[in-house]
């Protein structure tokens, strides 16, 4: 297996089946383009993508900077074999490069999966927090 940082488009749409929708062209370039974004996928020995993981470097004035692991995904014919835990490990050594105190991730208290990969990759758990959510999108908008 080869992790990639990913800085061309035309990877994440040769990968769009690892998205939870069609990766949007604006907002790929976007999001390819800003400092501290990262996006890095593995590829197995025929080519194809097994997975990705999206980062994201946040900055606070009295805290520094950490890493916010904003999406994790693995193709489902490469599930249990050590892709996910692979591309958290490489997305925490990029952080740890670049300085940043610590990473974090939210997923929901029931997905046992992503719960297994990021213990399995270090993680440890902290005091549940409640999210909120503001929709800034009009009806029709995307």
């Amino acid at each position: 297996m080869r992790i990639d940082r990913i800085t061309e488009a035309a990877a994440v749409h040769a990968a769009s089946e690892l998205f939870d929708a069609p990766p949007l062209a604006e907002a790929t370039e976007r999001f390819l383009a800003s400092p501290g974004h990262h996006l890095l996928m593995a590829y197995g020995e025929t080519g194809l993508a097994l997975g990705m993981i999206s980062g994201v470097e946040m900055t606070h004035p009295d805290k520094g900077t950490e890493m916010f692991v904003y999406e994790l995904s693995v193709a489902e014919s490469a599930r249990r074999q050590g892709v996910a835990t692979a591309l958290v490990t490489e997305l925490a050594a990029i952080a740890r490069r670049n300085g940043c105190y610590g990473m974090w991730v939210g997923t929901e208290p029931d997905n046992e999966a992503a719960l297994g990969t990021y213990r399995k990759a270090g993680a440890s758990e902290e005091a549940p927090f409640v999210l909120l959510n503001w929709d800034l999108l009009v009806e029709g908008e995307r």
